[in-house]
């Protein structure tokens, strides 16, 4: 009688990616990915001793792809500009999995690549050594949360988002002015969250930076 297939760590890592398309982290489970490769759980564990342990890779394999290719150019605003989009564009491919990462922090080898290159630029801008760990910290989260969010946005079917977009025009347009006043004031021009998504996340890191960059002047 045959055994069961050996599974390689990349496998496994691209069937869990697979599955979490169609899913979330709290529905994941190494039963349900097993089933799906048609081996049990124990197999998978001899690779993975847990379930955040997994998801953890998986995330860290976009932050790799994300690297791949990647060379630093320009000064530091630009260095970390291009590398939060290389992260936001490889996470926008696989939206489901953004929120895999700001949940289940990485530590592999994509992450350090990538707080490698934070960390570097950040050294590059003249900030004192004893203030970057903190504005590392603040980048990273900035990052996560803008790429989670679009993620969400990114990761809804088309009649979600009409659905989205009704639900919006009925709470803006139809705002009562004597309740809402601000709102109808200015209810024409305000636009939907999901609208110029690449526009806002340039320009909320855009903004950020400039600040570290004027306390390295201060400094």
């Amino acid at each position: 009688m045959a055994g069961r297939r050996r599974w390689s760590t990349e496998e496994i890592l691209n069937a869990a990616a697979e599955l979490l398309r169609t899913s979330d982290a709290e529905s994941f489970s190494v039963r349900r990915l097993a089933a799906t490769l048609g081996t049990d759980s124990s197999s998978l564990y001899r690779h993975f001793r847990s379930k955040t342990e997994l998801l953890r890779a998986v995330a860290d394999r976009i932050l790799a792809t994300a690297m791949d290719g990647y060379r630093p150019e320009g000064d530091w605003k630009q260095r970390i500009t291009a590398l939060a989009l290389r992260v936001r564009e490889a996470f926008g491919r696989q939206p489901q999995l953004a929120a895999v990462w700001g949940r289940y922090a990485s530590g592999g080898a994509g992450s350090r690549l990538v707080m490698e290159e934070v960390l570097g630029a950040l050294r590059a801008s003249g900030l004192p050594d004893e203030e970057i760990p903190s504005r590392y910290h603040r980048i990273a989260v900035l990052i996560a949360a803008l790429i989670a969010s679009e993620a969400g946005a990114g990761s809804l079917t088309a009649e979600e988002h009409e659905q989205g977009m009704e639900h919006f025009r009925v709470a803006v347009l139809g705002a009562d002015p004597e309740r809402f006043p601000a709102l109808a004031h200015f209810a024409r021009d305000i636009r939907p969250l999901g609208a110029d998504r690449r526009a806002a996340f340039e320009e909320i890191l855009a903004a950020h930076l400039a600040d570290i960059e004027s306390a390295a002047l201060s400094s």
